[in-house]
């Protein structure tokens, strides 16, 4: 349904960074469904991962690698190779293998990226016989082609970019993700990919990465489930005639800063608006918090709440539900005199019940729009967080009965 989701923007060309996408037809004949992402020597990587303990073996094996001399990454859908044991690493491993052989590389220059069904085996033959196809696909042109091609049970491709200039010299940060269901980051996103032509020393640019992730890919959430197979990556090509960004600091640093939060924030925020079954784009703002934590704790209990969201999808104001996930949010000695909750601009609640200006007419007219934001002042202190979701449809609950037929 794709809530204010449209199509993709400019996807800028990022110099020495190149894509290509060909079929194996891991799910169904003809399907474009594996992606070779090249990038030129002398790149810096960063990437997070999932912290689900039953991560998948591609996981594994980029996390092991990612401190390297990484060259390619290599990214299936269809398969998740998560929670296929020895096998599932050995396979991994194969397919990275073959495509190292057909570049030219060694093996640790290859990252694995898997997104699908849990507990299949990877059909190796199938990815290699695609993997040649792939190479001669390869172009610093193909984003939008390879945000289509990472898609699973996506509705739309998700990409964002960025420009800036400095000392002349034009930069460009652009970034694709893929992402729907089994959405709760611990880390990042679903599959999320973001270069820049900006030389950055690898520490930096790791450090980035994170402080980007955690404003925005750790903050949406469709059903709570943080999946086995969570990747985000960030490259560094460095072809930018420019100093190489060696520290947190100065004007190049905020600029580059800037632009990695941008594209990160609308390639998660996509995520969202893309929920399955989502017919609501809800963005859930914790003021006064004493700390960053009791924020997330109440945002979450709020965005996570099956009786919310299930109101969200009928449009019910019934604020009540709202009340009772801030008060079970285990915020330790919660004065509820002191809080007040928005439906938008509407005061719904005050000093621990129903606000004196609140009328049914005015939450139902909020919760009739795609759009929609639940507010909460807990009056305890100055902090501030903020947590995308979206609303609990039928369709959501169609698409992942019949998610494996």
């Amino acid at each position: 349904m794709a809530v204010g989701l449209g199509p993709l923007p400019v996807l800028h060309p990022v110099p020495g960074f190149e894509l290509g996408i060909s079929s194996a037809g891991i799910k169904r004949p003809g399907r474009k469904d594996v992606v070779v992402m090249r990038f030129v020597e002398g790149s810096t990587v960063a990437g997070v991962f999932t912290l689900n303990a039953f991560c998948a073996a591609p996981v594994i094996i980029s996390r092991e690698r990612v401190a390297g001399d990484v060259r390619y990454f290599l990214t299936n859908t269809g398969n998740a190779n998560a929670g296929t044991g020895p096998d599932g690493l050995a396979n991994a491993r194969k397919t990275c293998a073959s495509l190292a052989a057909l570049a030219g590389v060694g093996e640790a220059a290859v990252l694995p990226f898997s997104t699908g069904v849990i507990g299949e085996p990877l059909p190796v033959a199938k990815i290699e016989s695609a993997l040649q196809a792939a190479l001669d696909d390869l172009s610093e042109n193909n984003w939008a082609e390879a945000a289509t091609g990472i898609m699973t049970t996506d509705t739309l491709p998700k990409g964002a970019s960025r420009q800036f200039q400095h000392d002349g010299v034009t930069v460009t940060v652009t970034g694709i993700s893929k992402g729907a269901g089994m959405i709760r980051p611990n880390m990042a996103t679903m599959l999320g990919y973001i270069a820049t032509d900006a030389k950055v020393s690898r520490q930096v640019l790791q450090d980035l990465l994170s402080d980007a992730a955690n404003k925005s890919f750790n903050r949406i959430t469709i059903d709570g489930d943080t999946s086995t197979n969570d990747c985000c990556m960030l490259v560094a090509t460095g072809k930018a005639n420019l100093p190489e960004v060696t520290s947190a600091s100065g004007e190049l640093f905020a600029k580059l800063k800037q632009a990695v939060f941008e594209v990160s924030m609308d390639v998660a925020q996509a995520i969202v608006r893309d929920g399955e079954g989502a017919t609501k784009f809800v963005t859930v703002q914790v003021n006064g918090g004493a700390n960053a934590q009791e924020c997330l704790d109440v945002g979450y209990a709020v965005a996570h709440s099956p009786l919310i969201k299930t109101a969200l999808f009928a449009s019910d104001p019934n604020w009540g539900r709202i009340l009772a996930a801030v008060g079970r949010a285990g915020v330790p000695d919660l004065d509820v005199s002191k809080i007040d909750v928005f439906l938008s601009e509407v005061c719904i609640a005050s000093q621990g019940g129903r606000a004196a200006t609140y009328t049914e007419e005015q939450g139902s007219a909020v919760m009739a729009k795609e759009e929609i934001g639940i507010r909460i002042e807990l009056g305890r202190g100055s902090v501030s967080e903020t947590i995308w979701t979206t609303d609990l449809s039928h369709e959501y609950v169609k698409i992942n009965a019949e998610y494996r037929t």
